[in-house]
């Protein structure tokens, strides 16, 4: 793991609560200071933005929305032919609905969202 990787996990441990408040503008979701210290720092908005157009999508099934990244070992992809997934659950271990990743950029293995009252937030944020 590089340097960059593990200074962005020990960074993304320190949020907690949010002073500020940011929005897609196009699909009007909102986001905590954690989630947009990430975005700008792994540089990920394509993230943020699909994890917030699936989950506002699954607000019906559920009002919390556990969204999980996660990126596949090696010989995961070879034998599946993607990269990572993203799925999304109620939080009770009851998975909603899953996406598929042919290639990423992001630089974690894995990350949870949580999707509560139109909020992308960190678990820590809650």
């Amino acid at each position: 793991m590089n340097t960059k990787v593990n200074t962005l996990q020990e960074n993304l441990q320190q949020f907690y609560g949010s002073q500020q408040m940011f929005q897609l503008p196009l699909i009007k979701t909102w986001f905590t200071d954690g989630v947009h210290y990430l975005a700008k720092e792994a540089e990920c908005f394509w993230l943020i933005t699909d994890a917030s157009v699936f989950a506002k999508s699954l607000k019906d099934k559920s009002h919390f929305i556990t969204v999980d990244f996660k990126r596949l070992s090696e010989a995961e992809r070879i034998i599946k032919g993607y990269e990572a997934i993203m799925s999304y659950g109620d939080g009770n271990e009851n998975i909603l609905e899953t996406h598929r990743y042919s290639v990423t950029d992001f630089p974690l293995d894995e990350l949870r969202l949580y999707f509560v009252n139109n909020t992308l937030m960190l678990p820590s944020e809650y």
